[in-house]
């Protein structure tokens, strides 16, 4: 019931890097798998990655060895790094949480943010 907030989203150039953000007002997801989601314009959200409560990350074929995910316990933030930003990385991000492992379903998760906006230019 905590409210996740992601922020970082901005208009980045291709090639370039981005940092986005979701943080929660306490540890309410310290157990959680958090997931990072994306819904290109006009297309179905997909899954970019997963981090579990033990660290273990998954990310999207689609943007392996660009985007890393990463998670610190104390400040209650999990982020994405986005690096070498192509034109298909744009879209609205959002992070989500459930219980337990993680999942590549969107149904899956419970908790979800209000998205943040990621635009790439050329």
């Amino acid at each position: 019931q905590v409210p996740l907030v992601e922020s970082g989203g901005s208009s980045g150039q291709a090639g370039e890097s981005l940092r986005l953000t979701c943080a929660a007002t306490e540890n309410a997801y310290s157990r959680y798998c958090v997931a990072w989601f994306r819904q290109p314009q006009e297309k179905e959200s997909e899954a970019v990655a997963t981090i579990d409560e033990n660290k273990i990350i998954n990310l999207a074929d689609s943007v392996k060895g660009r985007f890393s995910i990463s998670r610190d316990f104390a400040k209650n933030i999990v982020y994405l790094d986005m690096d070498s930003l192509e034109p298909a990385d744009a879209g609205m991000y959002y992070c989500a949480a459930r219980k337990y492992g993680c999942r590549w379903e969107s149904s899956a998760y419970a908790f979800w943010g209000q998205g943040t906006q990621v635009t790439v230019s050329s």
